[in-house]
């Protein structure tokens, strides 16, 4: 225990705790480095330890672009563009953004943006057909999408 209360973990057993917390979801570095600053490590075991994790394979920067832009467009129907924010704010660079990004066929994305823009216009009980369509399209840019896919879309389905 150190002056805080709190355990002090030798590299061994960080190293262990670390590869459970990524052996049961993709981690980004940048959350493996968080939690190693959560158990309080030194820069030397840190960089230790994240060179090992990624030795036995349980961080793949790669892989987990991948899985992030699979789970955030197939579950939560997210677009390219937040997709990408999120993932810079994971701090990923932009190569192995591009990579993750083609997990996304292009058919299947216009295809969930329409099945949307669909089913959010339904919801739309604005008369003034300008208005439902600005706020068809400003959901559909929160939601990441690409804004001349988004007027595409919308001009087509609402006319």
């Amino acid at each position: 225990m150190d002056k805080k209360g709190q355990k002090s973990f030798t590299v061994d057993e960080a190293l262990q705790k670390l590869m459970h917390y990524c052996s049961y979801r993709d981690r980004s570095q940048k959350e493996v480095e968080d939690k190693l600053d959560e158990l309080r490590m030194i820069p030397e075991a840190k960089e230790k330890i994240i060179i090992n994790l990624m030795q036995e394979n349980f961080l793949n920067e790669e892989r987990f672009a991948r899985s992030f832009v699979r789970g955030k467009f197939r579950i939560k129907k997210w677009g390219r563009i937040k997709i990408t924010q999120e993932l810079k704010k994971r701090e990923i660079s932009g190569p192995v953004i591009k990579l993750g990004l083609t997990e996304i066929k292009e058919e299947e994305y216009r295809k969930t943006l329409y099945e949307l823009a669909e089913k959010k216009a339904e919801k739309i009980t604005e008369p003034n057909i300008f208005k439902k369509k600005k706020k068809l399209a400003d959901h559909l840019l929160r939601k990441g999408y690409e804004s001349g896919l988004v007027f595409d879309c919308i001009n087509e389905i609402t006319n």
